[in-house]
């Protein structure tokens, strides 16, 4: 067969994503942080975008007429209002030789301090602190104690392989073959590391990390030493009474001491590795009103967006600007259009999806979380006649505030577990809320196993398989029952 070169028509039809429409899409699936900052950068490069800040236009005829005041003036105005000192006064009064001389870098010996208290304000960088880490605090520590220079250069090794629970993850041996330092000094260093404070920091496993808080605690727990060097095992799995036979004590002896070893904190660098409280706004608020309930979304510190006046006079000018300054500007008026109603959009796309979530999960409004209805995103986009892809990005990095909390919207969605006797379905989530409540209530000295829970459960007319409330309690961070029995 011979091959040969055709021309030929075809017609096709296919979804072309333009790039406003990206952007809208784009915009949908930010977070509120993530839209002020996506603002903030198409202000950056649109000149015509400018953010509408109420009693701006008063503000900018102020600046207008100050400025041509200020070009056909040379001298102030002697009629300024009584109280308002001079522009001329208050520039003779700046120390321009401080300005520019050396005490604008001199800070610390002079300007600081003395303008701090001309003003009576501090600085804002004076104000700002950063909290001390553990790899920090360990070294002021090591700074300040009297040690060798052997120990003093394999320290900061040492301190940098702390992890944030305060174990060293670096054994002697690779120390000392990393440094090229001799193995001894390396065991003098951890050994020094280990009287630090937080006790029991530098310990490589759980047992050397409760051995030298034990120590630290003296004669009181000298049994309880006793049984983590040489019984550490048993502890582990809560064997008072073979303990209690080996070391011919009687149990509640033995009781006691496993009493005094859980005060002992196992993570102790973890008080150095808190994370900052890191608040949530959300974006919708639920309230009810007259026993209904109405969704408003919050505007709070989200900027409002307005074409600049300048900018469209300028275009409405036309003679005053060449062609290709002309369609440079109708180009950013029409990106700056666009971007503005995609904001809009995706305000309202959000009240839509909110409103939908709350109207279908009206009892969890009602009674609580232990009453959500199992609901999927393509229940809510048919409610609203979108696509679910449309509200799955709706959904991501989203919270609303409920009378019960604030919640993200995802977390409205779950599936559903059948009930006994035709009854509608209950969520996945109600069921892990009857878990917890049904496992809060039980005895410490007898707990329930999966399988009670299941038996339970099953009584609420409620049809789960084992595997799946073991499952649920595990995702819900709940110990098994060997684990939740009450041994002392």
């Amino acid at each position: 067969m011979a091959l040969e070169l055709r021309q030929s028509l075809k017609l096709t039809q296919q979804l072309v994503m333009t790039p406003q429409l990206q952007q809208a899409i784009k915009l949908l699936q930010l977070s509120r942080l993530e839209l002020q900052q996506a603002v903030r950068e198409e202000l950056e490069v649109n000149p015509v975008l400018e953010e509408d800040v109420e009693g701006e236009p008063e503000e900018r005829a102020e600046v207008e007429t100050g400025t041509e005041a200020s070009s056909s003036q040379t001298e102030p105005d002697s009629s300024e209002a009584p109280g308002v000192t001079p522009t001329k006064e208050l520039i003779d009064r700046v120390d321009w030789d401080y300005y520019f001389g050396d005490g604008a870098t001199a800070g610390a010996a002079r300007g600081e301090r003395d303008r701090e208290e001309e003003d009576g304000r501090p600085y804002y960088e004076n104000l700002l602190t950063r909290k001390p880490s553990l790899a920090d605090h360990l070294e002021s520590q090591i700074n300040l104690s009297t040690v060798d220079d052997a120990v003093r250069e394999i320290a900061p090794y040492l301190i940098g392989n702390i992890d944030e629970n305060g174990y060293l993850k670096v054994s002697a041996e690779e120390t000392a073959e990393a440094l090229g330092k001799p193995l001894e000094d390396v065991e003098r260093a951890i050994a020094k590391i280990q009287t630090l404070d937080p006790v029991g920091v530098g310990a490589r496993d759980l047992r050397e990390c409760l051995m030298i808080q034990a120590r630290e605690k003296g004669e009181e727990f000298s049994l309880p030493l006793t049984v983590l060097t040489d019984h550490f095992d048993l502890f582990t799995r809560g064997d008072i009474a073979t303990i209690a036979r080996r070391l011919k004590l009687s149990r509640e002896v033995v009781r006691d001491a496993f009493r005094k070893l859980v005060t002992l904190w196992p993570k102790p660098g973890r008080v150095f590795s808190g994370d900052d409280v890191h608040y949530l706004t959300p974006d919708a608020y639920v309230i009810k009103v007259e026993n209904q309930w109405v969704v408003t979304l919050n505007e709070d510190g989200q900027p409002r967006l307005r074409l600049s006046s300048y900018y469209r006079d300028l275009l409405s000018a036309g003679d005053r600007l060449g062609k290709e300054d002309r369609e440079f500007l109708k180009q950013k008026i029409n990106s700056a259009l666009w971007f503005i109603k995609s904001i809009q959009q995706r305000q309202r796309t959000i009240y839509k999806v909110v409103e939908s979530i709350m109207k279908l999960q009206r009892d969890f409004l009602e009674r609580g979380p232990k009453f959500m209805k199992p609901l999927t995103l393509r229940d809510v986009a048919e409610d609203i006649s979108m696509h679910e892809s449309t509200v799955s990005r709706v959904t991501s990095s989203k919270y609303v505030c409920t009378p019960h909390g604030i919640f993200e919207l995802k977390f409205f969605f779950n599936s559903g577990l059948n009930r006994d006797g035709g009854r509608e379905d209950i969520a996945s989530k109600s069921v892990k809320e009857k878990i917890l409540e049904i496992i809060r209530s039980e005895g410490g000295d007898n707990p329930l196993s999966d399988q009670d829970l299941v038996r339970l459960l099953r009584n609420q007319g409620i049809r789960i398989a084992r595997r799946t409330v073991t499952k649920y309690r595990q995702a819900m961070g709940v110990l098994p029952s060997s684990k939740r029995k009450k041994l002392f």
